[in-house]
């Protein structure tokens, strides 16, 4: 019998390479394996409380049991229009908002309502692993723009202006990043967002991460730094990293009125409305105050000095500090070509296999990001777990 046929569009998708590396790492626990995932990028902390006792409570309530409206609850819709004057000075309506299936969801209906087939979308690397695939879907052309370390993994206006044609529609702009940690200082930002605006672009910027920030540096919203970009922007955001909620599914897109009842139009279809229980959750989390992610902040900002200072130990390992979200992005192309326990890898994918294998330590390599070369280690995982896991890739490349 023949194999089943699949669409050419739905066999094109690479499969999510942060999930395939963190599904390999949890089987091999399963199994009884020592295995220390970098993999995943969610908070290892507990969603708080009092977040969890709302979510109970609704659970109880017979309205919370029915289909509600597609593009989220009233209050919801309201609570996040308030969250987002609050903690990033942008002013927008609740009818500006339409809460998503978390943040992946809200990526995809973006692109799907605003690309035609053939539309070309900028796309600074390394991106998140979803990013081209979204595009793809929605019949647009990811075109890549190239960072590295020695600038920070920030794109400059120039590049994007070198890669910018006459079918370029949009750019896609995420700070903090993931998977490098970079966080755009707010100059850059604003000059980014009036070189969109000179030339009609839409930008979509991913802010999901914007309370994990750490130093000197400030999370900047792109349309409260270039208001005139306002009416060509889409803002993605959600619960799931600030407050330690990546399995509840909810997320939002911001955008002009238009876009946003055009996108609840095809969620309609697609989805109709994301759980309530999980809705009154994130509306608990989004109207409470911020003291949870301040206790979990300081955390990953103890663990990001530390794997910085490891990491940048190992001979033939490069790690910029990130500035921003729970991810190392180091160069490990000083690695390559050595050999590490009679084998030799010459990509970094062969690298995070070779780790994997010889020292059950689970990364994800910079292929699945846009850029060779590199390692993804996320810092959101236990401190002993940290230098225990960076301490077999050392003694791995020390020969130990």
């Amino acid at each position: 019998m023949p194999a089943p046929k699949i669409s050419t569009r739905i066999a094109a998708i690479t499969e999510s390479a942060t999930l395939a590396v963190d599904a390999r790492a949890k089987a091999l626990k399963a199994a009884g394996r020592p295995v220390i995932g970098f993999g995943a990028g969610e908070p290892d902390f507990p969603t708080p409380d009092y977040i969890v006792e709302a979510a109970i409570a609704a659970c109880a309530q017979p309205k919370y049991h029915r289909y509600s409206p597609a593009a989220g609850l009233p209050e919801l819709r309201a609570a996040i229009a308030a969250k987002t004057a609050r903690d990033s000075g942008y002013d927008v309506a609740p009818a500006q908002v339409l809460v998503t299936n978390g943040g992946k969801h809200a990526i995809y209906q973006a692109f799907a309502t605003l690309l035609d087939p053939g539309d070309e979308v900028l796309l600074p690397a390394p991106y998140w692993t979803t990013y081209p695939e979204s595009i793809r879907l929605a019949g647009g052309v990811p075109v890549d723009v190239a960072t590295d370390e020695t600038q920070g993994y920030l794109v400059t206006v120039d590049q994007l202006e070198a890669a910018r044609t006459d079918r370029t529609t949009a750019l896609l702009f995420c700070s903090p990043s993931n998977p490098t940690g970079a966080v755009y200082p707010p100059e850059q930002v604003a000059a980014i967002g009036a070189w969109a605006v000179e030339h009609g672009l839409w930008v979509i910027t991913d802010e999901i991460y914007e309370h994990l920030v750490y130093g000197n540096a400030v999370h900047v919203s792109m349309p409260t730094a270039v208001p005139e970009l306002a009416e060509h922007c889409v803002v993605v955001n959600g619960v799931a990293k600030t407050y330690a909620m990546t399995g509840w599914r909810v997320g939002w897109l911001i955008g002009p009125p238009a876009v946003v009842a055009a996108a609840a139009n095809l969620q309609s279809h697609l989805t109709s409305n994301v759980a309530n229980v999980s809705q009154v959750a994130a509306l608990c989390a989004v109207t409470g105050d911020l003291s949870a992610v301040l206790a979990m902040r300081a955390a990953f900002d103890r663990r990001r000095q530390t794997i910085v200072a490891l990491l940048q130990a190992i001979p033939g390992v490069e790690c910029p500090e990130p500035q921003g979200a729970f991810y190392a992005y180091p160069s490990v192309r000083g690695l390559l070509g050595r050999p590490l326990r009679g084998r030799t890898a010459t990509t970094s994918a062969e690298l995070a296999t070779l780790i994997l294998d010889e020292v059950e330590v689970a990364v994800v390599p910079g292929e699945a990001f846009g850029t060779p070369g590199y390692l993804r280690l996320s810092y959101a995982l236990g401190d002993d777990d940290l230098a225990e896991g960076v301490g077999r890739i050392a003694a791995l490349v020390s020969g130990g």
